[in-house]
């Protein structure tokens, strides 16, 4: 695996990969890589020839007061585990290469954007659109892989992609879970075995308000209970629990289509997220991604 830590030998690696006529797939993490990241990388060789990522934790998606000075860093065992995986390039940039003196410019995607993590972090998707813009433009992939768990960061890069015109495909692969259906963050290791334990309630809950709303019990009483169950778990701050339509993220009142069941709650001081689909049989479960 070739290891990129400059901007120059980026430029010649992509050119290289561009002039060989082979397919280029894009796995853009933040490091402290677990087996969702593998998934992704695991995608990615099914869907292209040669398999990039690149690591960098993203200051422009952190508020004042968030984890990115203890936000798990570890560049070795991240880089093997890559390697392992088949991965080709692994790209490393430091933030004064993405971000030079006099950066100015950032990326906002309303719609999609606004609602949910977008109150709840203000400014954080202007990040998020920003740094995956950069990270295109440099690496020039055909296929980009991202994972449903951040299931609105990826509806705001399909809407970035699509209103800049970039010229890649742009994938969501399922959420990875842990044997007990806790899903897998690089946040997790913040939390204690209790902590984890008592985490689990995320998952049921989410998983207990799809089976009641398509058993048709109302939307509204649903929520409710869901959010209700977290508090008795030790969920201490809850940013939201919500149906929302797939393609939208706009809130719904009663099941109709493709939709996901959304959530954000704290635990032990440790911010989680999470969701889990949810189809009516009243259209087709297959829905396409704005283009």
């Amino acid at each position: 695996m070739q290891i990129i830590r400059d901007p120059q030998s980026l430029a010649a690696a992509v050119k290289a990969l561009k002039q060989s006529g082979e397919s280029f797939a894009f796995v853009p993490t933040m490091g402290a890589l677990h087996a969702g990241h593998m998934a992704l990388v695991a995608e990615a060789r099914k869907r292209a020839d040669r398999v990039a990522a690149s690591i960098f934790v993203n200051p422009m998606q952190f508020a004042a007061g968030e984890d990115l000075d203890r936000y798990p860093r570890q560049e070795e065992a991240d880089a093997a585990m890559l390697e392992e995986a088949g991965c080709d390039l692994l790209w490393m940039p430091t933030a004064k290469q993405i971000y030079a003196d006099g950066f100015a410019t950032a990326i906002r995607v309303a719609g999609v954007g606004e609602r949910w993590e977008g109150e709840a972090r203000p400014g954080h998707f202007d990040g998020v659109a920003t740094v995956v813009a950069k990270l295109l433009i440099a690496m020039q992939p055909d296929v980009a892989m991202f994972g449903e768990k951040d299931f609105q960061q990826l509806a705001v890069i399909r809407r970035m992609v699509a209103d800049l015109g970039l010229a890649v495909e742009v994938l969501g692969v399922p959420t990875v879970r842990d044997a007990d259906g806790l899903a897998l963050s690089s946040r997790n290791a913040y939390l204690s075995a209790d902590d984890h334990r008592r985490a689990l309630a995320l998952p049921r809950a989410l998983e207990k308000a799809r089976e009641q709303i398509l058993a048709g019990e109302p939307v509204g009483p649903v929520i409710a209970a869901a959010k209700q169950a977290l508090i008795a778990a030790g969920f201490l701050k809850i940013d939201y629990v919500a149906l929302v339509d797939a393609d939208t993220l706009e809130p719904l009142e009663s099941p109709a289509g493709d939709m996901r069941l959304i959530a954000a709650a704290a635990i032990a001081g440790t911010r989680l997220i999470d969701n889990v689909r949810v189809v009516s049989d009243t259209v087709s479960e297959t829905r396409s991604p704005p283009r």
